[in-house]
């Protein structure tokens, strides 16, 4: 998974969550939807120095600001995945697990946050736990697809599943037909399970 690009993401989704307009706080099974949060000026400005110094690699400087973040804007997901992801680049599961669960607190089932906690189980050899992650995100995400990939990745190489593997290496293909690495993954499951 190409972090920087994911971390990009992660800034644009959360400049528009953090810069739009309208009431208060509000749990649901989907992100919090951009256009029912005001968040103040500076909350938005300190995420965005915070994903910066985090695609900077100075993840002690973006954990910083990010508790402080979260301190002020808590009905937001994306500051908690970040601050998970800043947490995880410095060895420190054990925070980085809370902030993705914090994460999902404030928007249970968040794809992206989800996906970091699963990355994280997985990592930690929790593989049951991974796979009910990817799963139950997917029932509502069925289209993420760093889920279907990393389902994908943790059914073949660590739950040794290629029926479960190669058919999320499909799914992900009909979104990116043009994924040479997944394609030659799935000519491999393929011949495997033969």
């Amino acid at each position: 998974m190409n972090y920087r690009r994911l971390l990009t993401a992660l800034a644009c989704v959360a400049a528009l969550l953090l810069s739009a307009c309208a009431s208060g706080p509000k749990t649901s099974n989907r992100p919090v939807d951009p256009m029912n949060v005001k968040v103040a000026g500076g909350v938005n400005r300190d995420f965005l120095q915070a994903v910066e110094y985090i695609q900077g690699e100075r993840y002690p400087e973006a954990i910083e600001l990010l508790q402080d973040v979260v301190t002020r804007e808590q009905r937001l997901s994306a500051p908690y995945v970040n601050l998970g992801i800043a947490y995880f680049r410095t060895g420190d599961e054990k925070h980085a697990e809370e902030s993705f669960l914090e994460a999902l607190r404030a928007a249970p089932l968040d794809p992206v946050a989800s996906n970091e906690l699963a990355v994280l189980y997985r990592h930690q050899g929790r593989f049951d736990e991974a796979r009910k992650t990817y799963t139950e995100s997917l029932a509502l995400h069925p289209e993420y697809l760093p889920l279907i990939k990393n389902l994908g990745i943790l059914c073949d190489l660590y739950l040794q599943d290629v029926n479960c593997a190669l058919a999320q290496f499909e799914q992900y293909l009909k979104y990116q037909p043009e994924d040479p690495k997944v394609s030659i993954w799935v000519a491999d499951l393929k011949r495997r399970a033969n």
